[in-house]
Parts: structure tokens; C-alpha cells; sequence
């Protein structure tokens, strides 16, 4: 499995308007991809004071060629509507995340 980690840092201005947002359009259409089975949002907890508010959103895929395809395939005109919407008021930074092992 890997997850395509999406770390965004939000403008507080914003912070509930981008939550709304994800939660009814972008999640829907990244789902909507075929590309990813489930997503999770976290809230980065930190004491240092950013200037905003860091959010991780974790894009479940069942391996390296449905990543590859939505990368290839979906996520430039993702990215533009993203853009579209909120400007510079969102920054993002991406990695991608193997899992090696998981323990309960």
C-alpha cells in the first residue's frame, strides 16, 4: 500500500471554508479518480506558531500504478481547481509513503 501524503498549510481565514471544501468536493473527486481507496485528515499539532493552521490528508492506493496513473492522469487539473479556489491562502507540500509494516 502506499499513501499519497498531502501536507497543507492553511490560512486561519480560511481554515473552515478549505475543511468544508475538501470534505465535499475534493475528497469526492479524488475518490472519484478510482485512484484511492480511503482518505484520512489529520490536524498537525505544534506549539511553534506558523502563521497557520498544517493539515496532513493521507490519499490511500493500493500500489504504485494507480498512483502513478492519477499523477499522470488526474492530478494537474485537481491541483488547478485547488488553486482556483484559494490562491496563495494554501500552501502544499506532497511525499509519497510506503507501507513496510503495520502493528495493532
Amino acid at each position: 500500500m502506499l499513501i499519497y501524503n498531502v501536507t497543507a498549510h492553511v490560512e486561519p481565514t480560511i481554515e473552515r471554508s478549505w475543511l468544508d471544501w475538501m470534505e465535499q468536493y475534493h475528497i469526492p473527486e479524488m475518490h472519484a479518480t478510482l485512484k484511492f481507496t480511503h482518505t484520512k485528515i489529520f490536524k498537525i499539532l505544534t506549539d511553534q506558531d506558523t502563521g497557520g493552521i498544517s493539515y496532513a490528508v493521507q490519499y490511500h492506493c493500493e500500489n504504485r500504478a494507480k498512483l502513478d496513473a492519477y499523477l499522470s492522469e488526474d492530478a494537474a487539473a485537481l491541483r488547478q481547481k485547488v488553486q482556483a479556489k484559494f490562491g496563495d491562502k494554501v500552501l502544499f507540500f506532497r511525499t509519497e509513503l510506503q507501507l513496510i509494516q503495520a502493528y495493532s
